[in-house]
């Protein structure tokens, strides 16, 4: 039996630390190893691309330093993609991984991820299972 990969696509520092614990767990009950995701887009037409990679490098540390800490065995990639779905599709299928868990956040966030319709597009094109963690989740899976 191949051990469990889990790609985990974060959107926000802000996600990184609020399900950093639960994913920890997760992966330990698991014995997963884990792909920590970003993918950089602007948030507004004023951002400049800086700022984007500057937040996706610090949401990719906390997440994947977080785990480390934590024992669990992380990789973290740094994707730039307009179609952050399909970067999501490509780097699980790339990295042989089992499991998709999308870390989403606030409101300013959310609506960004609903436009675009990440997690609906990632459960019609894949056939690994999908784990949503909504912003108000507080717990374990």
């Amino acid at each position: 039996m191949s051990r469990t990969r889990m790609l985990i696509a974060v959107s926000s520092p802000w996600a990184s630390e609020k399900l950093v614990g639960p994913l920890a767990d997760l992966a330990a009950r698991l014995d997963a190893e884990a792909v920590v995701a970003h993918v950089a887009q602007l948030q507004d037409e004023d951002e400049h691309e800086s700022d984007a990679t500057q937040r996706g490098e610090q949401t990719l540390h906390l997440m994947t330093e977080g785990l480390r800490d934590a024992g669990v065995k992380t990789d973290g990639v740094m994707l730039f993609s307009d179609d952050t779905s399909k970067a999501i599709l490509n780097t699980a299928k790339a990295r042989q991984c089992t499991l998709i868990v999308l870390g989403l956040t606030g409101k300013g966030v959310l609506k960004r991820l609903i436009a675009g319709d990440v997690p609906s597009n990632l459960i019609r094109q894949t056939n690994l299972p999908v784990l949503l963690c909504p912003a108000n989740w507080d717990g374990s899976v």
